[in-house]
C-alpha cells in the first residue's frame, strides 16, 4: 500500500524529508499510474523549491506541499495564461491534481541544456546574444494580459510597502557591508513613492530570470534562449523588477552584456540613466530573494564600490 504524504507547516524538515526520495518516490510513481502515465526511469531533480522528478523523457510531475499552494496556484494560472503567447518554449500543463493535500501537476519536459550548465563556460558573444533574447522575453511577456494573475497576493501596492519596512533588518541580517547600509534608509525614503506607484498597469512577473530557470539550443550560430520554466513566484507590478535577475547573476557588470540585456528589453544605452539604475539598485535591495553578497556575480563588488551610488554605477554601467 502507498504511503501517505506527510503534514509539514514549514520549509526545514520538508526539505530535509524531500532530500531523500525513498520516502517520496512511491507516491509519485503512484500519481503517474494514476493517470495512465509510463514512470519506468524516473530522473529526480535535486535543485528547487518543490518535489520534481522526471517522469520519462516527455513529462515531469512537481509536487507541492500544502504551505506551498500558492506557488502551485501561480504555476498552473501561469502556463495557462501564457500559453501560445511567446516565442520560446514553456511547459505545458498534461494534468493535475491533489493527493493528501498536496496538489500537483504533470507538465511537458522542454529540451535543451539547463542555462546553470551552459552559462559558465559559454563564449561571450553568445552570453550577449542570449542576454539579448531574455530581456526580449521578459519584453514578451510583459506584453500579455495579466489576467487572473492580477489576483495574484500579494499586489504590488501591498508587496513595495512590505519589503521596505523589512529591507534595512533584512540586510543586516545578511552581512550587507555598513558602507553600504549607511546610504540605505535615504535611498528607500527617496525613491519608495515611485517604486509602489505604477506607471501603467501591472505586467506580469516571474522574479527569477536567471539561468536556472532557462532551457537553452545550441546550433550552428551558437547558443540561443530555447525554453523558460518554473512559474511559482509569479507576481505582477512594475516591469523593471524582471531586469533584476539576469543583472545579478549574469551580466556582470560588462557593458555590453548590460546594453544586449537592456536593448532586448526596449531600452536604448540613452535609457540608463541615473534614475533608472537609482531604481533598479533600490529594487535589487527590495526584492523577494535580494542576498547582494551570494547573487552578485562581480567579483570583489564589495571592494570596488564605496557605496549604493557607486553599486548602481558598477552593476548598470553605460
Amino acid at each position: 500500500m502507498t504511503a501517505s504524504l506527510p503534514a509539514f507547516t514549514d520549509y526545514e524538515p520538508f526539505r530535509a524529508w524531500r532530500a531523500d526520495p525513498a520516502q517520496w518516490l512511491p507516491i509519485a510513481r503512484d500519481i503517474a499510474r494514476s493517470h495512465g502515465l509510463a514512470c519506468a526511469a524516473p530522473h529526480v531533480f535535486t535543485t528547487g523549491t518543490n518535489v520534481v522528478v522526471a517522469l520519462d523523457e516527455k513529462l515531469i510531475l512537481k509536487i507541492f506541499p500544502p504551505f506551498l499552494r500558492s506557488q502551485f496556484a501561480s504555476e498552473r494560472s501561469t502556463l495557462a495564461q501564457l500559453r501560445g503567447q511567446l516565442r520560446i518554449a514553456i511547459p505545458e500543463t498534461v494534468a493535475e491534481g491533489e493527493r493528501d493535500g498536496w496538489p500537483y501537476l504533470v507538465i511537458t519536459r522542454l529540451s535543451g541544456v539547463l542555462g546553470g550548465d551552459a552559462w559558465p563556460s559559454m563564449p561571450e558573444a553568445d552570453k550577449e546574444r542570449v542576454l539579448a533574447e531574455i530581456g526580449e522575453t521578459i519584453a514578451e511577456v510583459q506584453r500579455v494580459p495579466a489576467g487572473v494573475l492580477a489576483q495574484i497576493e500579494p499586489s504590488w501596492d501591498v508587496f513595495m510597502p512590505g519589503q521596505i519596512e523589512g529591507c534595512r533588518a533584512r540586510h543586516e541580517r545578511l552581512g550587507l557591508p555598513q558602507k553600504f547600509l549607511d546610504g540605505l534608509d535615504e535611498l528607500l525614503r527617496d525613491t519608495a513613492p515611485m517604486l509602489i506607484a505604477l506607471d501603467g498597469p501591472p505586467v506580469i512577473l516571474t522574479g527569477e530570470y536567471i539561468p536556472e530557470n532557462f532551457l537553452l539550443s545550441r546550433d550552428g550560430g551558437g547558443w540561443r534562449l530555447a525554453g523558460l520554466i518554473d512559474f511559482g513566484d509569479v507576481m505582477t507590478g512594475r516591469g523593471e523588477y524582471d531586469l533584476l535577475g539576469p543583472s545579478a547573476f549574469m551580466t556582470a557588470g560588462m557593458p555590453r552584456r548590460v546594453r544586449s540585456l537592456f536593448g532586448g528589453f526596449g531600452y536604448s544605452a540613452a535609457d540608463i540613466t541615473p534614475d533608472l539604475k537609482r531604481r533598479l539598485m533600490v529594487l535589487l535591495l527590495l526584492h523577494r530573494h535580494s542576498d547582494p553578497a551570494r547573487s552578485i556575480c562581480i567579483a570583489g563588488w564589495q571592494q570596488k564600490a564605496a557605496d549604493l551610488r557607486e553599486l548602481q554605477d558598477l552593476l548598470w554601467p553605460i
